[in-house]
């Protein structure tokens, strides 16, 4: 029993066989996924899968990278989403200075409102965070985060900002690259990662685990990071999918 708690299966990069990618995922033992929905375009097609299949969750909300093309009423529009049964976070949203789509104050701003509406809606965030630890983590302290808590996606910080996120009550997330042998970082932080808060993702079709590197990721590839975090943890396969499930479950609030 695996739970995919990062996917983009609305992605173009499965546009010829997205459903045989959806079901070499269950044959896998991947039995739910979230699918993240981040601007205009992705929002919808997240929407559309998520309904079509009673296993496929939904994430709303305005990547960092987009946040230059949010308008007035696309707040309005992901706090109604929100309202749907099969929407279970609000995500991914964050910072991204890697990318330069979107000015800071901009991404600064988004954010913001993104956490408000979580907290008055009670939502759990979804995270990204790339080359900006130190602001992400001093947002989330300004806006209270913690009050919903969430997931930091795809993890990449120190032990010292995995620990601060973690203060605020929130899981940390890993994927393909622990999976790398050069990854040393990851692993060390997952290794410290309580339990009950560690969470496992794809990201596909991005960040695909060895041994297939530089292909094409998917679901069904979960498992290989279950695996590695088995082996990190010093952990059965069996255990690291039933805790991170449950982990999932719960944060999320599926039932």
């Amino acid at each position: 029993m695996l739970f995919d708690t990062h996917t983009h299966l609305d992605a173009i990069q499965f546009d010829e066989d997205r459903e045989e990618t959806i079901t070499r995922a269950l044959e896998q033992g991947v039995t739910r996924m979230i699918n993240i929905g981040f601007n205009r375009e992705t929002i919808p097609t997240t929407m559309k899968l998520a309904e079509a299949h009673d296993f496929i969750y939904a994430a709303v909300g305005w990547h960092p990278q987009d946040a230059i093309t949010m308008q007035e009423g696309d707040l309005d529009w992901i706090a109604e989403l929100c309202a749907h049964e099969k929407v279970v976070a609000i995500g991914e949203i964050g910072l991204d200075y890697y990318w330069d789509t979107s000015p800071k104050d901009v991404q600064h701003t988004v954010l913001r409102n993104q956490i408000g509406l979580a907290r008055s809606l009670g939502m759990p965030i979804c995270i990204h965070n790339r080359d900006a630890h130190e602001d992400v983590v001093r947002i989330l302290r300004e806006e209270k985060a913690s009050e919903v808590g969430g997931v930091m996606h795809s993890f990449s910080g120190s032990w010292e900002i995995a620990k601060m996120c973690l203060d605020m009550g929130f899981h940390l997330s890993f994927g393909g690259p622990i999976t790398f042998k050069n990854a040393k970082q990851p692993k060390e932080v997952l290794a410290q990662t309580p339990m009950d808060r560690l969470l496992i993702e794809t990201d596909s079709p991005y960040l695909t685990p060895h041994p297939y590197r530089g292909k094409r990721n998917e679901s069904a590839h979960v498992r290989l990071v279950a695996e590695a975090a088995a082996e990190i943890k010093g952990m059965s396969f069996e255990e690291i999918a039933e805790i991170t499930t449950q982990n999932a479950l719960g944060l999320f609030g599926i039932r």
